[in-house]
């Protein structure tokens, strides 16, 4: 996709399973749509309540690390210019694509009707050789994508959200990070300062005095294949095309 024809979605939903997720992978993109007017949700599925090796915490101290993430998480997305953040607070290392957390998610692009819904790769086992993809980012990722198809625009899809009120509906984009067909490329050049910040919010989880590097870095290395300075990269599936795309 071309920087002229750039895609902004006025209503956008990022949905992944741990706090840091979005600010790993996909914040420089919805820093520029929120500097562009667009109106994005945070959905984090899990609070990372197991966020840690710390030998002196046992499982008593989940709560606690929870309870830190998610304000790390609301501090991140105070700096992207987040309208709404929702925890579902399903348990962190556990995270299965049930027809429970489908459903969960179906509610939510319903409630809120986003353009857009940027999730993970399902697809994705492994990255190069040395990382293998955390299950719970397949499975957040997973439900995602069901969510968004077929399960918030088919009207008879769990009945029980038409019941209570939730109408269906169908999102127009679907962008998926991390995927190995990647075919969109956004430039992040104006908001990867505002990225790295939003990442640095993470203080339990991230060695903040290496995240310039990292995320420059990164963002180098994506962008180079398209000329750019600094991008992240995605497969978008069109799924409802605006009137003045036909």
């Amino acid at each position: 996709m071309s920087n002229e024809n750039e895609y902004f979605p006025q209503i956008a939903m990022s949905i992944v399973a741990h706090p840091d997720d979005q600010d790993f992978t996909v914040a420089g993109t919805l820093a520029k749509w929120v500097k562009a007017g667009c109106k994005v949700i945070s959905v984090l599925i899990t609070s990372g309540d197991s966020g840690s090796n710390d030998v002196t915490k046992d499982a008593d101290h989940k709560p606690v690390l929870a309870k830190l993430r998610e304000a790390e998480q609301q501090a991140a997305n105070a700096v992207l210019g987040i309208a709404e953040t929702v925890f579902l607070r399903y348990p962190d290392g556990e995270l299965v694509a049930t027809l429970a957390l489908r459903k969960d998610l179906t509610r939510l692009i319903r409630l809120y009707k986003p353009d857009v819904v940027v999730t993970g790769d399902p697809s994705s086992w492994f990255y190069g050789n040395e990382y293998i993809n955390h299950p719970d980012h397949r499975a957040a990722a997973e439900a995602a994508t069901y969510a968004v198809f077929p399960s918030a625009g088919t009207r008879l899809i769990f009945p029980d959200l038409l019941e209570a009120g939730y109408e269906p509906y169908n999102v127009k984009r679907l962008y998926i990070q991390g995927s190995e067909k990647s075919d969109t490329w956004v430039d992040i050049s104006e908001t990867i300062d505002i990225k790295i910040e939003a990442l640095k919010k993470h203080v339990s989880q991230v060695d903040t005095h290496e995240v310039d590097k990292w995320m420059r870095d990164w963002a180098k290395e994506v962008g180079g294949e398209k000329g750019l300075d600094f991008a992240e990269a995605y497969r978008v599936m069109i799924l409802k095309r605006d009137e003045e795309e036909n």
